[in-house]
């Protein structure tokens, strides 16, 4: 029998269940607003039995069960079944929003808090209010630059792809409809805005080849 810290896990990662968590321990579990479900979210946009995870020859999948208002995986609207991969983010009726991560030795678990949340930069997940050296951005980030942020704050120091930045920051477009030079531009704009309060740290590392990792020194 595996250790139950390799079971995957399914965390909501934005909204007022953020840091709700789900290990994924059964071969099937259901998601949905009512007692019966494995994985109960109280929300009316989502259905009683809304989707399922399920798991065949060590493979996982979701499956919509013909909810109402639909479920969606990286931006595209699920029909049927689809294998799930690491850090799929599974959008439930646009309300809830959820990651797949495929099991604890690719990434913190969701009820352990990041190292960086005593790092010099900090964010306000309830609010989406971000702080450097205790002040905080103001304006506030854009929605894509927080989005972009948050992804690499959550990722705690680890690479994040550019197809992970595609998937968190512009869920709802297609992969192939994010330029590079939109992502760069993003990049450096959030750049930008971090460097106005705290110019002694570069806290973006583009890592050629590969993605974009966050450096969140320790006060």
């Amino acid at each position: 029998m595996s250790d139950q810290s390799e079971h995957p896990v399914l965390t909501v990662i934005e909204g007022k269940y953020a840091n709700q968590y789900w290990k994924l321990t059964a071969d099937e579990l259901t998601l949905g607003r009512e007692d019966g479900c494995d994985m109960i979210i109280p929300e009316r946009q989502i259905s009683r039995k809304h989707l399922r995870v399920f798991r065949e020859n060590g493979v996982y999948y979701v499956e919509d069960l013909e909810s109402r208002n639909g479920t969606w995986v990286n931006g595209q609207r699920l029909e049927g079944a689809r294998e799930l991969f690491d850090n799929d983010e599974i959008h439930v009726a646009l309300v809830v929003r959820l990651m797949f991560m495929s099991s604890a030795a690719t990434a913190p678990l969701p009820f352990e808090l990041p190292t960086s949340i005593n790092g010099r930069l900090q964010i306000d997940r309830e609010s989406r209010r971000v702080f450097v050296n205790e002040v905080e951005l103001d304006p506030p980030l854009s929605l894509p630059q927080y989005r972009l942020l948050e992804l690499l704050y959550l990722h705690d120091g680890r690479v994040c792809t550019r197809d992970h930045i595609v998937n968190a920051v512009w869920p709802e477009v297609d992969d192939n409809g994010v330029s590079e030079q939109a992502i760069d531009a993003l990049i450096r704009r959030l750049r930008d805005r971090i460097h106005e309060i705290d110019p002694d740290v570069q806290y973006i590392l583009t890592m050629r080849g590969h993605g974009f990792r966050l450096v969140n020194p320790q006060k």
